[in-house]
């Protein structure tokens, strides 16, 4: 209901939801195209994600490859991805996150 006892315009809501699924659509685009960094070790290994997730590059500095220990620079690995990830989730809520509170909620697949 509408204060003052009138209907919703569906029209009206109709063009509001629409535009709201352009806007979404247009920053999840924007996402893609965004490059994050996630870093472990000090800078020794970078991993750098877009802003839905998906690993695009690793760097990994040769003082941290050890023949006899490449557990750790595994571990390396995994922190590194991990933080660009934590970085990407940011982004997303940054970016979407409004969206989807004038959505009602959440939107599936995404992790607010």
């Amino acid at each position: 209901m509408i204060p003052g006892g009138g209907q919703p315009n569906m029209q009206q809501l109709l063009q509001q939801a629409q535009k709201m699924q352009q806007d979404l659509a247009a920053a999840q685009e924007e996402l893609a195209r965004t490059e994050v960094e996630g870093q472990a070790g000090g800078g020794l290994v970078k991993a750098t994600v877009n802003g839905s997730g998906e690993l695009r590059g690793l760097v990994i500095d040769p003082k941290a490859v050890d023949p006899e220990d490449t557990e750790t620079l595994a571990d390396l690995v995994v922190a590194a991805v991990q933080a660009a990830n934590e970085n990407a989730q940011a982004l997303q809520q940054q970016k979407l996150g409004p969206l989807a509170q004038g959505l009602g909620g959440g939107i599936p697949g995404l992790p607010f």
